[in-house]
């Protein structure tokens, strides 16, 4: 049987971070529940504290097939490398100089919404075929391959 994956950020941010990872995507923020006009709506008839109105956040695919991103405010803020990161396939079919290229477009669009660049690794073959290490906003490590 397969299993439906939802990835969760631990964030200071979810709000802010949301958005970033919208765009990054291709996705969308998710929807507030039917018959609310907008998430604070919905947050003030579920009586949610104003304080606590930004503990989560999702995006979610428009086609409705990739993974469910799920953004969770956390007290602490992030200490270490990420032991798990996402691939963002910003190049898919593309070989060197134009697979590098099109993953700099990307890296530069990328920058303007917020993310940072750690490292580019140059085309390897047979094996590593290049690829750009990012951070979103929080600092979350990402590579666009």
């Amino acid at each position: 049987m397969t299993r439906a994956v939802q990835i969760t950020f631990d964030c200071a941010d979810p709000a802010g971070l949301a958005p970033f990872w919208a765009e990054a995507l291709g996705y969308r923020v998710q929807d507030p529940p039917a018959g609310f006009p907008s998430w604070e709506a919905a947050l003030e008839a579920m009586n949610v504290p104003p304080e606590h109105r930004n503990d989560a956040s999702a995006v979610v695919d428009p086609d409705g097939v990739g993974p469910r991103l799920f953004f969770q405010k956390v007290p602490e803020g992030k200490q270490v490398k990420n032991r798990v990161h996402l691939d963002v396939r910003a190049a898919p079919g593309l070989d060197g100089d134009a697979r590098m290229k099109a993953l700099e477009e990307e890296a530069d669009r990328l920058v303007a919404l917020g993310a940072a660049r750690v490292q580019r690794h140059e085309p390897a073959p047979p094996l590593a075929a290049g690829h750009i290490v990012m951070t979103d906003p929080e600092g979350n490590e990402f590579c666009l391959d």
